[in-house]
């Protein structure tokens, strides 16, 4: 019996110290991701785990059609005030049954520089029906929808939307046939977002945040979209109604250029 005893005790121990390893592991692993941060910095799913995080320019859904520089996980970081803010939203949206989804966050400036280099391609016009049906390649800088510095790369602007509570994102294969962005929501590139009138990313004047032309309802949820982000802190940019900056920015003058962790991230 005491042999039985004993085996038990060891098998019990040995549990035990794979449990504390896993935990170590995790411990290290989140403390690693942070110190690859500058100050000021956090993970938005470490402060807001349940915001959803679909990191368009890391895949082949966006209008380039492939992988942008420096987007390397699914994974959204900003400054620690902004991601506060938007993690103080999420529980009254869900008290609604909504919630938030996050496109773009912080943006390095190598990416930035990847969207210039890639404007200046006017040959690759594989995502235009896509993303910019109307609008000619050479002129996406003089109509605002790309520059040369980015207020992403300050670290407090974000792309987001609203998405019901409990809904996933469907999987895409944006190559796999071209979805006009400005076309009734059925027929968009399949997105688990409330019907905005316009696909995230359409570089179209109906994707201006008031245009009247959306119709009432859809004109309803961007309102209702703006009025909670202000109430939290930031202003939207009139001309895309999924881009915010929060108007107190701790960084209104400086853009970064740091990595983002190689962390396995929220894949959603």
């Amino acid at each position: 019996m005491a042999s039985g005893n004993s085996s038990i005790n060891k098998l019990t121990r040995r549990a035990a110290l794979a449990v504390g390893i896993a935990c170590l592991g995790s411990t290290l692993a989140h403390a690693q991701s942070a110190q690859q941060l500058p100050d000021g910095f956090s993970l938005l799913s470490e402060l807001a785990p349940d915001i959803q995080q679909d990191i368009r320019y890391r895949g082949n859904n966006n209008f380039l059609g492939r992988p942008v520089a420096g987007y390397s996980a699914n994974e959204c970081v900003l400054s620690t005030e902004a991601a506060n803010a938007l993690a103080e939203i999420q529980p009254h949206l869900a008290a609604l049954g909504f919630g938030l989804k996050v496109y773009d966050c912080y943006r390095p400036q190598h990416a930035v520089d990847d969207f210039v280099e890639w404007a200046q391609l006017v040959f690759d016009q594989r995502m235009k029906a896509s993303y910019y049906p109307d609008v000619p390649k050479a002129e996406l800088f003089s109509q605002g929808y790309i520059a040369e510095r980015s207020g992403h790369s300050r670290g407090s602007t974000v792309d987001l939307t609203l998405v019901p509570l409990d809904s996933e994102q469907p999987e895409v294969d944006a190559l796999a046939r071209d979805y006009d962005c400005r076309a009734p929501v059925a027929e968009r590139v399949p997105d688990n977002s409330l019907d905005m009138g316009t696909a995230y990313d359409c570089f179209d004047a109906l994707s201006h945040t008031f245009n009247p032309a959306v119709g009432d309802a859809v004109l309803a949820r961007r309102r209702m979209l703006v009025n909670i982000m202000n109430t939290a802190g930031f202003d939207n940019y009139d001309q895309e109604w999924w881009h915010f900056t929060l108007r107190d920015e701790p960084f209104p003058e400086q853009y970064f250029d740091f990595a983002l962790p190689q962390t396995t991230g929220t894949e959603q």
